[in-house]
């Protein structure tokens, strides 16, 4: 097959593109290397650390963007440590709230006016936190954002009605979040602002803030174009086309919303009402020609610079993941971009942990919280977590599944056997002692040949269901509650009244993770009969909502 002009094209700019940083001395990173891990420990120190600073813009005008900097402190938060107690966590979630609540009265607009901004980084956190908890106040987010589209397609300023890439591409995020979390959203809004991006794109490539739109025919000359906008613009094409699954389909795609799930078993997935949902079918090559002209903008101007940089790097990590998914690019864990965005951060970080304000329109916990998404590459992984609805290393093993925390993407340990089926040996045995106590290897994981993986897990089953070796019916039930798969559950449910103390725990621990449902159905470390039967009852309740024909024979309860 012929290789698509604007494809090379695209490649070769790519080529030119890191050929020239790597020309630099610039050392190579990843989201996991201890220099950046320590960057963002630095920058969750200081959001804590600063938890009751003055914002930059009041609290009491819900509209003015003082809401929405407590609200995107929290989102780095919980995207970094995912702990939704968190103080900061919290804050957020109240800024978040109180913005909901109030969105529906008068916003004055103009560029006091940050409404748009706080109904997106609101809609991200309330999403990230518990999308089936906050369901209502997303919906209410869901109508702000057909409410407040203007009628050539993009966002803006209240009255204003002319459209800012800024606001548009901070929109389109949100609505992508909402789809992603499985509400119906304005397909055919999102549309109208793709062609509103592709109008407003200036002859040469890149994007204006304020765009001047020639209703139809040729494009216009832009005024004000800038390298954060271009980024912010085609982020926006980008996000918008994968709302409306032009790149692929999502984790609707097989009823589920789970990743291996039969399809005997997809028959329903909890507040997902947008899986039938009809989207409008663009035409792919003009919205790719549009971002093949934006390399090469970027190509020639990239120079430039950014008037807020914070504000770019994390616009520069959501254009590059978004990008790598149009033109299914192969994954690269440490690109040019990002190694050059960690020097600069490594730069301006101050001694106390975090970042400085920018020059404008900014205060120190907004450029910190910026900071730490594009140092953990919260974009990508938003993705990898979208389209599979699991978190990215979820077939990895933890060391402790007790606590439930998601600490990153990674799941680490380290020791005694080195393969799974060398420990599904040692395992099957029922001479598991040697492993009790002991660490997992932090590289361990299932098979991802679907073939191999079954066979791995039928035999995890068999050995929480009928090993002697209760170290054994441990790791078992730990492998098991790590694996990601919907077919374990019944297993695992069986696993809850284990006569061991921590084979429960294990099983109670999987099942929140699988169903991420991290409060579970209560269930303490040491329950008694009654508590275990209980959760046993609403555990196998919930999971006939994916499997109406199962059945749970007595053995299981």
């Amino acid at each position: 097959m012929a290789t698509k002009p604007h494809v090379l094209l695209l490649f070769l700019v790519s080529l030119l593109t890191v050929s020239c940083f790597n020309s630099r001395d610039v050392n190579a990173y990843t989201s996991e290397d201890p220099v950046v891990l320590k960057m963002v420990d630095g920058g969750i120190r200081y959001l804590e650390a600063n938890l009751k600073a003055q914002t930059k813009y009041p609290l009491n005008v819900f509209y003015s963007g003082g809401y929405g900097e407590h609200a995107l402190a929290g989102y780095a938060h919980m995207k970094m440590r995912h702990d939704p107690q968190n103080p900061v966590v919290q804050q957020g979630i109240r800024s978040a709230l109180s913005f909901v609540r109030a969105a529906s009265g008068r916003d004055n607009g103009g560029h006091e006016s940050k409404s748009v901004y706080v109904a997106a980084v609101s809609t991200l956190l309330l999403a990230e936190v518990d999308r089936i908890k906050y369901r209502n106040e997303l919906e209410q987010l869901e109508k702000y954002f057909r409410r407040v589209q203007f009628r050539n397609g993009g966002y803006g300023y209240p009255g204003d009605q002319q459209g800012d890439v800024s606001q548009t591409q901070y929109a389109m995020l949100a609505i992508w979040t909402l789809d992603r979390a499985g509400l119906v959203v304005d397909y055919e809004g999102v549309a109208a602002t793709i062609n509103w991006l592709m109008r407003v794109q200036d002859p040469s490539g890149g994007w204006p803030y304020k765009g001047i739109d020639p209703g139809s025919g040729k494009r216009v000359k832009q005024q004000n174009i800038k390298v954060a906008m271009t980024y912010a613009g085609a982020s926006a094409l980008l996000i918008g086309g994968d709302a409306l699954r032009l790149w692929g389909g999502g984790p609707e795609e097989d009823g589920s919303g789970i990743t291996g799930l039969p399809k005997a078993v997809g028959l329903f997935k909890e507040g997902f009402e947008n899986i039938s949902a009809k989207r409008p079918q663009l035409p792919v090559e003009p919205i790719l020609s549009s971002i093949e002209e934006c390399e090469r903008w970027l190509a020639a101007n990239k120079k430039l610079g950014a008037d807020w940089p914070y504000y770019n790097i994390y616009t520069i990590e959501r254009y590059e993941s978004f990008r790598e998914i149009a033109l299914k690019l192969e994954k690269n864990p440490s690109p040019a971009w990002y190694n050059e965005g960690v020097e600069f951060l490594k730069s301006k970080e101050e001694n106390r942990g975090g970042w400085p304000p920018g020059i404008m329109y900014s205060a120190a916990p907004i450029s910190t919280s910026l900071a730490l998404l594009f140092l953990s590459r919260s974009t990508q992984k938003a993705i990898e977590q979208a389209s599979s609805g699991a978190t990215q290393g979820g077939w990895g093993l933890p060391e402790d599944t007790t606590a439930i925390k998601v600490e990153g993407t990674q799941i680490k340990g380290s020791a005694p056997a080195n393969e799974v089926n060398d420990l599904l040996d040692m395992l099957s045995d029922d001479e598991g002692g040697g492993l009790e106590g002991k660490s997992i290897p932090e590289d361990l994981k299932l098979d991802p040949d679907p073939k191999k993986r079954a066979a791995q897990i039928d035999r995890l089953e068999r050995l929480v269901r009928g090993s002697r070796s209760w170290q054994a019916r441990r790791v078992a039930a730990r492998l098991l509650g790590q694996s990601d798969e919907m077919r374990v559950v019944p297993t695992l449910i069986f696993a809850l009244s284990d006569p061991d103390p921590s084979v429960p725990r294990y099983a109670r621990d999987g099942l929140r993770f699988i169903s991420r449902r991290f409060e579970g159905f209560g269930m303490p470390d040491k329950p008694n009969k009654s508590e275990v039967t209980q959760a046993q009852m609403q555990w196998r309740e919930w999971y006939r909502k994916f499997n109406p024909g199962y059945v749970f024979i007595d053995y299981d309860l």
